[in-house]
């Protein structure tokens, strides 16, 4: 049987696809996408598994400026850059602070930030979609920095294009957190007072209500597919994710 859980040398929150339960039966396609974060951390035997593991192309979700502080470096594989958001000099980045803070819990908080987030970008997203949908036949990762927040929303619509559950869409996003802790916990625990302690939870955070929450209310706007279809992905490429994943 196949393993959703890959251990990379040198990522922390690699997950195939693969395995998921489809409305109707049936289970989504493994080697078929992957959700990573930043693959600019993988040893040269961790690109050698990638590899390995059949990955054709890379669309690296990072912003232009986390790019300039990280070059990207000579890939055995074709690697497609499309910014989901703006850099730190986008004015409106206030305006997004104040959602997050508006919202009575933190669950709360990470649906509104990313309901935002899909409202204002959402050429963007069509972006990153039509990208993964015109991949060449082989294996496509899909990556951001630390694998939670931007390629959490993308892998969202992949799935729930393909046919997943709401749940079972939210519990996979829920999961980064528990991959991740190793990471964020130092990070959370070096906060200079309470209330930076608590901001740092906060966006380390992946609570399935939050996911859950955001799928929930696109399905009341019409569903993914027409989200995005008013996003500007062709019917052609929406049937194109389907097929990958889909075993």
């Amino acid at each position: 049987m196949s393993e959703r859980a890959l251990a990379w040398d040198g990522c922390a929150n690699i997950r195939d696809l693969g395995g998921h339960p489809l409305v109707g039966g049936g289970t989504t396609a493994y080697a078929a996408i992957v959700r990573a974060d930043s693959i600019r951390r993988l040893s040269p035997g961790g690109w050698r598994e990638l590899v390995g593991y059949g990955i054709q192309t890379i669309v690296d979700l990072r912003r232009h400026d986390e790019l300039a502080a990280d070059p990207p470096g000579e890939a055995p594989v074709e690697v497609v850059h499309v910014p989901l958001l703006p850099g730190p000099d986008w004015p409106h980045w206030p305006e997004i602070e104040v959602v997050s803070r508006a919202a009575p819990d933190g669950a709360s908080s990470t649906r509104d930030v990313y309901l935002a987030f899909l409202d204002r970008f959402a050429p963007r997203f069509a972006k990153a979609i039509s990208t993964v949908a015109a991949a060449p036949p082989g294996g496509v990762l899909v990556h951001c920095m630390v694998g939670k927040d931007r390629t959490g929303l993308v892998v969202a619509l992949l799935l729930r294009l393909a046919g997943v559950p709401v749940a079972e869409i939210a519990a996979d996003y829920a999961q980064s957190e528990h991959n991740l802790r190793e990471l964020t916990q130092p990070w959370i625990d070096d906060a200079a007072d309470e209330h930076e302690r608590a901001r740092r939870q906060l966006v380390s955070a992946t609570p399935a209500a939050a996911m859950e929450g955001v799928l929930e209310e696109l399905e009341g706007r019409g569903g993914v597919e027409a989200y995005l279809i008013a996003a500007g992905v062709r019917a052609a490429e929406l049937a194109a994710i389907r097929a990958r994943l889909r075993a």
